[in-house]
This record gives C-alpha cells, structure tokens and sequence, in this order.
C-alpha cells in the first residue's frame, strides 16, 4: 500500500496557480564557546564550514507560474515487444558493455510544497527525464542532451547538472533493478545515475507531443514503487539531505 498524500499529480500543460513563499528548512543546533582568542578563531571558521556546507544542502525551487509550456514534433518511438527488447539489449550489451543512463531530477514549487517533474509516454508509463549515454559521450552531455530533447525546442546547455545523487543497477536484462550492487553479480548489465538539475527562476519547456510533463509532490511518489517504479520512489530519500526554499521573486 503506497504512502497516503493529500495532493494529487499536476499536468503541466496548463500551468496555473499562484505564486507562493515557503522554507523548509532542518533546526540550526548552536552552541555557546568560552575560550582564548585562538578558541575563538577556531570556532568561527568551523561555524564558517558549517554555514558552507548547509549552503550547498538548500534546495531554491521556484513556484511552478514562474514557468511556461509549449508542444512541438512528436518524438520517434521504437515499437516492439519485451521479447524484442531485450534481444536488442542483449545484442548492444555484446556489442558496447554495460549499458549507462542518466535521469534528472527537476523540482518546482505548487501548493507550497516541492514538486517532481516527470515525463509520462503514452499516458501510461512515468520516467525522469532522461536516457541512454552514447559511446564516448560524458554522462553530462547526455543528459543536457536528453533534456533538450525532452524539454526544449532546441539543443541547450545551460542545464545546470549538479551532484549524482545515486545509483541503480540491473543484474540481468529483466526489469528488477536495485539501488546496490548485488553482491552475487559481477557482470551487471545496466547502471542508472540519477543526477540533481537545479532549475532556473524562470523556463520555457518544450514537450513532445507525444509526452506528457508533469508535477507530483514528492509525498505521493515516496515508496510508492507500484504506481512509479523503484526509481522514481526512491527520489524523496535521495534529497532527504537537502533542505527546500522558494525565494521571495516578487
């Protein structure tokens, strides 16, 4: 049974709502030090570290009116059946090794609460936005890649890709994936990075046709691996260090 959530996914191809400012953020615990001078030098550099470190752990996420949305050409998709398809994998596993992907984590901010943005193909099934890396192509060019593809009208690099946040494997070419390595399994077929994308305060998405973007709060994805796959209920864990604020932009 998934977790229980109040808010329900959000289409993005009709934005709306309005703008709104929030700050989740972890209590500061703060001591009091009584010392020598060299004390408190010390003291205020570690404070110093300290206030750095949180820094880089505060998410800004921007409300979801600060965005805009259009269509273009639909994507080409390959049509064939499971059986065909890990055939193929198979035949690129021989051919190139492991397989390599990267996905995005994109988030907004709606009803004062973060969002997940994720791509759904042919109103069925639901992914971040992503794919697979070419040969001799850099993880990070394939995802500012696969997001221009998905998300603009145009090749794009100025996605700002940040930190990996974690990573899947799968053993064999069936769908079980685990984020670990088995420890079993010397010969994984396929690794799934998923990467931190900070957005900018204001976007214009382009989305295929045949895709669809969406917004779903973050509790309603939790551990809700039926309805969205290991990967995609695992995300809340993985930002579970971070704190999330929406700037005041008016």
């Amino acid at each position: 049974m998934g977790p229980t959530c109040s808010f329900s996914f959000f289409s993005l191809s009709v934005p709306s709502g309005t703008a709104t400012s929030s700050v989740f953020s972890p209590p500061l615990i703060t001591t009091n030090i009584k010392g020598t001078m060299a004390d408190d030098h010390s003291s205020s550099m570690a404070g110093r570290n300290v206030d750095a470190a949180h820094s880089t752990n505060v998410l800004d996420i921007y409300p979801l009116n600060h965005y805009y949305f259009a269509s273009k050409e639909a994507l080409p998709f390959k049509e064939e059946t499971l059986t065909q398809r890990i055939e193929r994998l198979k035949l690129n596993y021989n051919t190139h090794g492991l397989r390599t992907c990267v996905q995005a984590v994109l988030l907004v901010e709606l009803s004062k609460h973060p969002h997940l943005l994720l791509l759904q193909v042919r109103n069925s099934m639901l992914k971040l936005p992503g794919g697979r890396v070419r040969p001799g192509e850099s993880e990070i060019e394939c995802l500012r890649r696969k997001l221009s593809s998905n998300l603009s009208a145009r090749e794009d690099d100025s996605w700002e890709v940040g930190e990996c946040l974690g990573m899947w494997w799968r053993p064999n070419f069936e769908t079980v994936i685990y984020p670990f390595m088995p420890p079993d399994i010397k010969w994984p077929k396929e690794c799934t990075k998923v990467f931190l994308v900070r957005l900018p305060e204001s976007r214009k998405f382009i989305v295929p046709k045949n895709l669809k973007l969406l917004a779903v709060p973050l509790c309603e994805v939790h551990d809700n691996f039926k309805t969205y796959g290991r990967i995609i209920a695992g995300v809340p864990q993985l930002l579970s260090k971070f704190s999330y604020n929406t700037p005041d932009t008016d």
